[in-house]
């Protein structure tokens, strides 16, 4: 087994690394404490190549393998996790279904630009909806609808929490289109934001990830046309799921790069603050704290890895993304609170940004799945 990094993958690592040290780090504490989008910054990742990172070449992509991926969504969410899920769902969630499943036609007019990040110029990305606000770990219980009107649908429904909700030109929308039969009358769309019947909500006041945009979408008799569906008739659910599968790939990372910038902040600061004559880092309990950081982050990223691993080498990964997932929001969690503790007070306040971390950190417990959803998944393959 081979841990060793290719020199690709560590100039991609570099690159992601001084990105969020030039680019994001300034102002992210004020576009955090103002909700503002990180526009700028992602569009720039465009320009990176980063919007479509895993995306064939032929199709505007940069054609890289899972593993450059991983490590680029740790690097940019040690900095800013607003910036990072904005990245995931464009990657994980849109692009690779829409390289997947989609057909030439679809992916020429929607998947070339979403790749790209761009569209004439200006920022062009895409959002994934699934959850309702009574359909959310329980996928099946689709209440926005998808009337079969012969060569178009009718899509009527509501979407909740919906990342890149304003900023999205393009949405994936999973509907029901035959309740009687369950998760096969399922479809999943491609529809446009400036379609008539298409509302963008008020943006959600949230505790964490201030920066993106997350929003309710609702859907007024959109006439959708029939060649926007995502496979055959049915397919909706199983597209979801196996779409949702990378995506906690990526969430994993971002989890993972959230514990490890707390780490290094909480480590930097051991080396400086002083406390009874001297460094706290010569103090048996921060040390102890600090090296079970460590540990445990080195566990997680070694997760992700292995999960980004089997993506590659074309295994089944649901497991392995649901291992690396519910393992490491986790051990965000429980790292960015030992480092606001290391912190003490200064922990407590935002120019020290621990505290933003811890507030981000959240998140990756619940969305793309949540712990229990993930540990569910977990138990029915360890118990066929």
């Amino acid at each position: 087994m081979n841990f060793q990094l290719t020199e690709e993958q560590l100039m991609i690592q570099q690159a992601a690394r001084d990105f969020a040290r030039t680019e994001c780090l300034p102002g992210v504490i004020e576009r955090d404490e103002n909700q503002k989008f990180p526009k700028e910054q992602v569009s720039k990742l465009a320009d990176l190549g980063f919007m479509g990172m895993m995306v064939k070449p032929e199709y505007g992509g940069s054609g890289m393998d899972t593993i450059s991926y991983v490590l680029a969504m740790e690097e940019i969410s040690k900095v800013d996790a607003s910036v990072s899920v904005c990245m995931s769902v464009n990657n994980s969630l849109v692009c690779y279904g829409l390289q997947e499943f989609c057909t030439e036609e679809q992916k020429q007019k929607y998947l070339v630009p979403l790749a790209q990040g761009k569209k004439d110029g200006e920022l062009y990305i895409g959002a994934f909806l699934l959850s309702e606000p009574e359909a959310g770990s329980d996928a099946t219980s689709q209440r926005t609808t998808a009337e079969d009107k012969g060569n178009h649908y009718i899509l009527n429904g509501i979407k909740n929490w919906i990342t890149n909700g304003s900023s999205a030109s393009v949405y994936l929308v999973v509907a029901q289109t035959d309740a009687a039969k369950g998760s096969k009358g399922i479809n999943a769309f491609i529809v446009e934001k400036n379609w008539p019947g298409v509302t963008v909500g008020a943006k959600e006041n949230k505790m964490g990830i201030r920066g993106s945009d997350t929003h309710s979408i609702s859907f007024q008799d959109v006439i959708v046309p029939k060649e926007n569906r995502i496979g055959e008739d049915g397919f909706g659910f199983t597209f979801a799921m196996k779409t949702l599968a990378g995506g906690r790939i990526g969430i994993a990372s971002q989890a993972l790069g959230i514990a490890s910038g707390a780490y290094e902040l909480a480590l930097n600061y051991s080396k400086q603050r002083k406390a009874f004559g001297k460094e706290i880092m010569h103090h048996q309990a921060i040390q102890f704290k600090l090296a079970d950081m460590a540990t445990e982050i080195e566990a997680a990223r070694l997760l992700c890895l292995k999960a980004a691993w089997d993506k590659d080498e074309h295994n089944d990964y649901t497991i392995s993304s649901s291992m690396a997932k519910v393992y490491a929001s986790e051990t965000a969690m429980w790292v960015t609170t030992e480092a606001v503790q290391i912190h003490g007070g200064y922990g407590y306040v935002k120019e020290f940004h621990v505290e933003r971390l811890m507030r981000d950190a959240k998140i990756t417990q619940i969305y793309e799945g949540t712990s229990e959803v993930q540990r569910i998944v977990i138990g029915r393959s360890i118990l066929k």
